[in-house]
């Protein structure tokens, strides 16, 4: 049965149908159109306004208004439990009490009110798929039509749409309906990097995205997130999590995108228009801007040359002196391009869980790493969010991912802590060389990886600026080899223990997600939520 049930009322131009169009577009509701009845009820009528009128009144004073109600009861046999049907539209006040009486879900009326004057001028502007008659003074001297305003004083949600637009008047009706909530529910998971990226965040997110309904992804294709498959799989674009699980998919209005690799992975994971949303202002990288990273930044700070940072330019400088294309001046995304802040509020709504993957470190942040030698978009838990379009009261968990040794990309790429050698993470581990050399090359360029100790300080800095409730700690094998075959945490080795209990005192947060190698069921998972 339904979940509940919306009576929509009000004089016609009042703005009922539109309403009725933008709660099932927005939250999913099911729209039951009177109008259909009616035709159902009485095949012979023909679509004409007048034609309609008459064969309502008819029905109402054959069946004493009871007849939505009787349509209505077998339709909730067919609906799932969850859903919300919308009645557009209830003309008298017997209608409204039988669907009342009939419902055993919670009824709200809601009725729409405008000056006549107003009214009339909207009629004149309706495109309508009915015949409409001559003016509004002529459709008033329907009696039911001339008293449809008394439902108003019986209502329970009165909204005068004079000076609201559509989306004013949505938003007043789902406020009343409590569609956003009495307050803000926390259901929005973040993974962000503690350090200069290739964390293996995209292994962690793989990990615990089956139990999510939406994945979003920010950031730009310079940052690849590498998940275990055979062969393994590095997204560029789209969630890690997206071919682990059906969740729907989400890339925000502050991503940057490379349209030629974005399609290419919507292949290769068989992604569908009505799964994947791409928000209409995401920006848009061209040739000339990974031309111009390749020339001026690729040889002074080792940029992946992607052509995220040009692009971030051009849009901060909003079109002087070179042009911007947004995702929805794409024709080829045209069947994914959704507002995702509307996607966003109807997951909101209906309570499901959200996993937000940023992208690269907290020690590449533009605004709190070691300038220059940093990325162009901020890659802390407030920048993510604010490229997703996600307040920070919708936040439940922040995880931030940390390796054992932390890497930068070969070549100058800014400074990194003490740094060794591969040959020397090999002689503490035992794992071969040649085996770390292979692995420890970028995602997106394949470059060569330089490594360091871990830096504490860093990931008290790191922990400052994230406040992370949990860590997940990656690349425990390259403390010990011996740590791969870990299942659970006290498999670990005990000079791996104790590494990670000093952590846990650093950011004073637990060490929750614990990877061991990168393999199939390589994940301790020590978390309490």
């Amino acid at each position: 049965m339904a979940q509940r049930v919306i009576i929509l009322s009000g004089r016609v131009s009042s703005g009922k149908s539109t309403l009725a169009i933008a709660l099932v577009t927005q939250y999913g509701c099911v729209r039951v159109r009177t109008q259909e009845l009616i035709l159902r009820a009485l095949p012979g009528t023909g679509k004409e306004r007048r034609a309609l009128q008459a064969a309502g009144d008819r029905l109402d004073r054959k069946t004493n208004g009871t007849w939505i109600a009787s349509a209505l009861a077998k339709m909730l046999q067919t609906l799932p439990r969850d859903a919300i049907v919308v009645i557009d539209s209830a003309r008298i006040r017997e209608q409204i009490v039988a669907i009342r009486r009939a419902s055993r879900q919670p009824v709200v009326h809601v009725h729409l009110v405008a000056p006549l004057g107003l009214l009339a001028e909207r009629y004149k502007a309706r495109r309508n798929s009915i015949k409409e008659v001559a003016d509004y003074a002529s459709l008033s001297r329907n009696a039911t039509e001339r008293h449809v305003d008394q439902l108003g004083e019986t209502a329970d949600v009165v909204i005068d749409t004079k000076s609201c637009s559509e989306a004013d008047v949505v938003a007043r009706v789902a406020s009343h309906l409590g569609f956003y909530g009495r307050s803000y529910q926390r259901l929005v998971d973040v993974i962000i990097g503690g350090g200069y990226g290739s964390e293996g965040k995209g292994h962690i997110a793989a990990h615990l995205s089956p139990e999510y309904d939406v994945l979003v992804r920010v950031g730009g294709p310079n940052a690849g997130h590498t998940v275990y498959e055979d062969p393994p799989y590095t997204h560029h674009q789209l969630p890690s999590g997206t071919r682990r699980c059906e969740a729907k998919l989400i890339i925000g209005p502050g991503a940057v995108l490379d349209v030629k690799k974005l399609r290419q992975e919507i292949a290769d994971c068989k992604v569908s228009a009505e799964r994947l949303s791409i928000d209409p202002q995401a920006m848009i990288i061209t040739a000339a801007d990974k031309r111009w990273e390749m020339t001026h930044l690729r040889g002074s700070i080792s940029s992946t040359a992607q052509g995220g940072g040009k692009a971030t330019a051009r849009r901060v400088l909003r079109g002087a002196p070179q042009p911007v294309q947004l995702a929805r001046d794409i024709k080829v995304l045209a069947p994914y391009i959704r507002e995702t802040q509307q996607v966003l509020d109807r997951a909101f709504f209906r309570g499901e869980r959200i996993l937000l993957e940023g992208t690269q470190g907290t020690a590449l942040s533009l605004y709190h790493g070691l300038y220059p030698f940093v990325t162009s978009r901020d890659t802390t838990v407030s920048g993510c969010l604010a490229e997703a379009g996600i307040a920070p009261s919708r936040v439940r968990k922040v995880v931030m991912v940390c390796r054992t040794y932390p890497i930068r990309v070969g070549g100058p790429s800014g400074e990194m802590g003490t740094e060794i050698s591969w040959a020397e993470v090999s002689r503490r581990s035992g794992i071969p060389v040649q085996q770390l050399r292979r692995a420890e090359r970028t995602s997106t360029t394949n470059r060569r990886r330089r490594v360091a100790e871990f830096d504490w300080a860093l990931l008290r800095r790191a922990a400052s600026l994230n406040a992370p409730t949990d860590i997940a700690l990656t690349f425990t094998d390259y403390i010990r080899q011996e740590n791969q075959r870990a299942r659970r945490f006290e498999q670990l080795t005990t000079d791996t223990i104790r590494f990670i209990e000093e952590m846990e005192r650093v950011a004073a947060a637990p060490v929750s997600l614990i990877s061991t190698r990168f393999e199939f069921r390589s994940i301790v998972d020590r978390r309490r939520w």
